[in-house]
């Protein structure tokens, strides 16, 4: 009869679990052993493209080249528009009115008559005035024959003389206020606003009516003194009017104040603004852009791939794929268009679409803009 000898505190039962435990860690071990490498990409049977753990796939944005272009160095200024020549008309002659020649709004050449003061009593007090240097042109003649044949003396030939230039110069001043009683056009222009009526009774301080040019027209802006070393005859002007939106009018400056107006610390520029549909309205409120100055060879890009922040200016290019935080330094802007002075290189693609996405190092995909719509355009439809 055998017997089994066992190991003091130890049971069969607790040999049994030992043995079990050993077996399931054995388990366990191999099982990860198998299937770390594919879990976490060891044991060189990952796929070479495959991302990394929380990598983040290239983002698509829309970008565009930065290139060459024509800017212009402008002032921006707000003024009106006035007429080149404006007027408002007034009678040299006191009278009642008996008749008004015109229409408001009518085009009138120069010297056309607009408005007629009656003139009654002066064309009798000249036909007066006529009779009595008739007479004494006639006693002129009579005492020249008499100091011919020695029977008047020198002094009453020089009386004569006067007596008859003075009766002339008073049938002149008469003729002369006749004249004047009809107010004239002094230039060519349109008749604007008028102020009286048939029958009123003016004088030479009522207003009778406005006269203006409207072709050309001026363009008359308020430049801050500081632009002053950089005004010139000449230049251009673009403005726009509210009565017109979308419609941009140019101009050329042809005249600059020598003055600084002391208030606004301003100059005033006037320049002439073709006008041969009418559309400019003297007293229209303006916003001009006066060009300096024009370079050619500026490098630019378009204004919203210009991310503004507190302290500067950003523009995030695409190098290798990736984006790069670029500050710049901008100079004109022209045409949805803005110089870069420094911080992008000609022909660098800049991001224009999903800047506030954007970090340092962050892989992009770049597309040219617009490349996404017009695939969708070019893609047929699908039925159903």
């Amino acid at each position: 009869m055998s017997h089994t000898v066992m190991e003091s505190g130890e049971t069969p039962r607790t040999g049994r679990r030992r043995r079990a435990v050993a077996v399931v860690l054995v388990t366990i071990l191999v099982v990860g052993a198998v299937l770390a490498p594919r879990m976490f990409g060891g044991g060189g049977q990952s796929d070479a493209g495959a991302a990394g753990p929380g990598a983040m796939p290239p983002m698509p944005v829309d970008v565009d080249a930065a290139r060459r272009g024509t800017v212009v160095d402008a002032v921006r200024a707000t003024g009106r528009i006035e007429a080149v020549q404006a007027v408002e008309l007034r009678s040299d002659e006191q009278g009642r009115v008996v008749e008004l020649l015109f229409r408001e709004g009518q085009r009138v050449a120069a010297g056309t008559p607009l408005v007629r003061i009656d003139d009654a009593l002066l064309r009798a007090q000249a036909e007066r005035a006529r009779a009595d240097r008739d007479l004494a042109n006639q006693q002129l003649e009579r005492v020249r024959r008499l100091r011919a044949e020695n029977a008047a003396s020198p002094a009453d030939l020089e009386r004569v003389e006067a007596a008859a230039r003075s009766a002339g110069a008073a049938l002149g001043v008469l003729e002369l206020q006749i004249e004047r009683s009809t107010v004239r056009a002094p230039f060519a222009g349109h008749v604007g606003q008028r102020f009286v009526s048939a029958g009123d009774y003016v004088t030479s301080a009522t207003r009778l009516l406005t006269l203006q040019t409207t072709d050309p027209q001026r363009a008359v802006i308020e430049v801050p003194e500081r632009y002053a070393g950089d005004l010139r005859l000449g230049q251009a002007v673009e403005f726009t009017v509210a009565a017109h939106p979308g419609r941009t009018f140019r101009a050329t400056v042809e005249f600059i104040d020598p003055v600084v107006q002391t208030e606004s610390r301003t100059i005033v520029v006037k320049a002439r603004a073709p006008n041969p549909d009418h559309l400019l309205k003297a007293g229209m409120f303006v916003e001009a852009r006066l060009a300096t100055a024009t370079r050619s060879d500026a490098v630019v890009v378009p204004e919203d791939a210009v991310q503004p922040s507190r302290t500067a200016n950003v523009v995030w290019a695409v190098v290798d794929g990736k984006a790069s935080r670029r500050v710049v330094q901008l100079g004109a802007r022209s045409q949805g268009v803005v110089e870069i002075l420094s911080g992008v290189a000609e022909g660098e693609q800049v991001v224009v679409g999903g800047l506030e996405r954007m970090t340092e190092g962050m892989p992009v995909a770049p597309q040219p803009r617009g490349a996404a719509a017009d695939s969708a355009a070019a893609e047929p439809p699908t039925g159903g």
